[in-house]
């Protein structure tokens, strides 16, 4: 899927402005983007950044063919110019990001281009799409799996999802951020994701009756046995059932059954009777998996009611993020070259969430002593912070809230991705991200990842760069 030619996937204003640029003689002028975001999906505390690789594919095979160049032509609007650049495109410009799984916070920039701005507005819609799509999966697979205390997802989404791209991406996404395994065989084949899964009711309802069905599976899968007891009655035939076939076809295998898994019904009442059932009867490691449209609020119930569940399998709620199903990422101008020096361009609004904070800018995340996250700060690409000194820590919005902090250590988040279209960066394998997602949000306090009235994870400005912002508001508000 990956390898697909995407080069018109883009929002036709793209096209149109890179046709006026070069019109106007502008393809040349160098341009700072920002991708960023101004809300947290479910009112949380955090979001998870995903979708780089796919990002860094789309840009190393991004060409226009003579199809493409026959249909912009047809349109009878563009100039043959620029009809003749985009038949001799090559990407030149520099890409700046976070790493995939990184958590990341409202307003920072998490994917920064700087080119050529003709390259730069042709890239903005699949850039957008891909980072906005794969970070709004991650953040909400990752309140799942911290919902579910150490107890293992699996994302179960693959027919309820968007399509298949959504279906494919969405369970990289929900890897990134802790998930065990999927139900999508394609995406086991095609990024070794685990695939799991065992039967449908529709198996059960084949045979004669629910034991003949369970007994079928178990000679058939005797190692890896997990049988659906929901079919019919859950503790009346569906355990009793599971039992009998341990002790009558399994046992005498020398086999055990692995689990059984309830699709249906109030799952933590069920699931204490399960338990019981199946501890009385020699089977205490017998796992219990559930699934039927849980979120990480069900989760969180079912655990608080003291259900005995090994495993969720998670599906609509997770592919979809159910709950709120726009990340809503942006990607704004935030500078432009004039005689060899980057110019600081701001958009105003009277709804201040919606200004933008101007100049070709730097993230730092600053630890404490413990490793810790205590806040992220915005600084002018080329400012640089001492270590060995106190930082001055404000709110930009509400300047008299600060504080000094001393014994920390910092690191940039933005990293080279590419430089002058080429590729400089290492991508990190599925599960090398996987890794790095888990030990940043291991970093982030318990405040922050809660659920329900998260703490505030301040991104603040540094003085230089709070100082631009307020001169560049006066200067277009007068």
């Amino acid at each position: 899927m990956d390898n697909r030619k995407l080069t018109m996937l883009m929002d036709f204003y793209e096209l149109t402005m890179a046709n006026g640029y070069f019109v106007d003689h502008k393809q040349n002028e160098i341009a700072v983007f920002d991708v960023f975001f101004r809300s947290i999906p479910d009112k949380g505390g955090y979001a998870i950044f995903a979708g780089l690789e796919q990002v860094i594919k789309y840009l190393q095979n991004l060409k226009f063919g003579k199809e493409e160049i026959e249909f912009l032509a047809s349109k009878h609007i563009f100039d043959q110019g620029f009809l003749t650049y985009l038949e001799n495109f090559i990407f030149t410009s520099d890409v700046y990001a976070m790493r995939e799984g990184t958590p990341i916070f409202p307003h920072e920039p998490i994917l920064v281009v700087k080119g050529p701005i003709i390259e730069c507005q042709l890239v903005e819609t699949m850039i957008l799409l891909t980072l906005n799509h794969q970070s709004l999966i991650a953040t909400k697979a990752a309140r799942i799996v911290h919902a579910a205390k150490g107890r293992s997802v699996i994302e179960f989404g693959a027919r309820r999802a968007h399509g298949y791209d959504a279906s494919i991406y969405g369970a990289r996404a929900a890897y990134i951020s802790g998930v065990l395994g999927t139900s999508n065989t394609y995406v086991d084949f095609k990024y070794k994701i685990p695939a799991l899964g065992t039967m449908a009711h529709s198996y059960i309802q084949s045979y004669e009756s629910e034991y003949a069905a369970f007994k079928a599976y178990a000679h058939t899968y005797p190692d890896n046995c997990l049988l659906l007891v929901d079919t019919y009655n859950t503790l009346k035939q569906g355990i009793p059932n599971a039992i009998k076939i341990q002790k009558e076809v399994l046992e005498p295998m020398g086999k055990k059954l692995k689990g059984i898994r309830l699709d249906s019904g109030d799952l933590a009442y069920l699931t204490i009777q399960a338990r019981k059932m199946l501890d009385e009867a020699g089977l205490p490691d017998c796992k219990i998996t559930v699934s039927n449209s849980l979120d990480e609020y069900l989760i969180k119930e079912l655990i608080h009611q003291g259900a005995q569940i090994d495993t969720f399998g998670v599906g609509e709620r997770l592919v979809t993020a159910r709950s709120e199903a726009v990340f809503g990422g942006v990607f704004k101008l935030s500078a432009i070259e004039v005689n060899q020096q980057l110019v600081p361009k701001i958009k105003i609004s009277e709804n201040v969430q919606k200004t933008t904070t101007p100049g070709f800018k730097q993230v730092y995340r600053f630890y404490d002593e413990n490793c810790m996250a205590e806040a992220d700060v915005m600084t002018l690409f080329d400012e640089e912070i001492d270590e060995t000194k106190p930082y001055h820590l404000f709110d930009p919005n509400f300047i008299w809230k600060s504080k000094e902090i001393e014994k920390y250590h910092v690191k940039p988040l933005l990293i080279p991705i590419f430089q002058k279209g080429k590729l400089v960066y290492d991508i990190p394998t599925l599960d090398e991200i996987r890794a790095y997602h888990k030990k940043e949000f291991e970093s982030l306090w318990p405040a922050v990842i809660r659920l329900e009235n998260p703490h505030e994870y301040y991104v603040d400005l540094s003085e230089k760069l709070w100082a631009l912002k307020q001169d560049l508001i006066k200067k277009y508000k007068r």
